[in-house]
């Protein structure tokens, strides 16, 4: 199976739109974000467009690639890690950004909107070099030769 770029791109595209709108949320500050319930909610669906991308990336190369199958979406980074497409570090701030993508959508009223800022402040940095490794190992890998 050869990697689709345009389903990449797209993705890309997404995770980019997503970062620009947290980083104007960032910028408006804190206090701006816990009294704001929409700038509460736009910024958790950013986040959950961009974790969904990275996912959907993610399971892309393993495909592409012909790894073993993810059973949970932790998993698909600790796939990445085990073939060296990304550093174990990463792995597991983003197998951590999996975790929280599913109290996202499964346990939303336990969400602390502080712990969300911060994320959004420190941590989408993480998102910036997965990017970077997927781009990276794209161009060098031969077997992910862009359809």
């Amino acid at each position: 199976m050869k990697v689709d770029k345009e389903l990449i791109n797209l993705r890309l595209d997404i995770v980019d739109k997503n970062l620009n709108e947290i980083k104007k949320i960032v910028a408006e500050g804190k206090e701006n974000y816990m009294k704001n319930y929409r700038t509460q909610l736009a910024a958790k669906h950013a986040l959950l467009q961009i974790m969904e991308a990275c996912i959907d990336i993610g399971n892309h190369i393993i495909a592409s690639l012909g790894l073993r199958r993810p059973e949970e979406y932790k998993d698909v980074f600790e796939i990445l890690e085990e073939n060296e497409i990304i550093p174990k570090p990463l792995s597991k701030r983003l197998q951590n950004m999996a975790r929280f993508r599913n109290l996202l959508v499964h346990q939303y009223t336990r969400i602390d909107e502080r712990i969300v800022f911060k994320i959004l402040k420190e941590d989408v940095k993480d998102i910036k070099e997965f990017i970077r490794c997927i781009l990276k190992i794209i161009t060098k890998n031969s077997k992910l030769k862009a359809k």
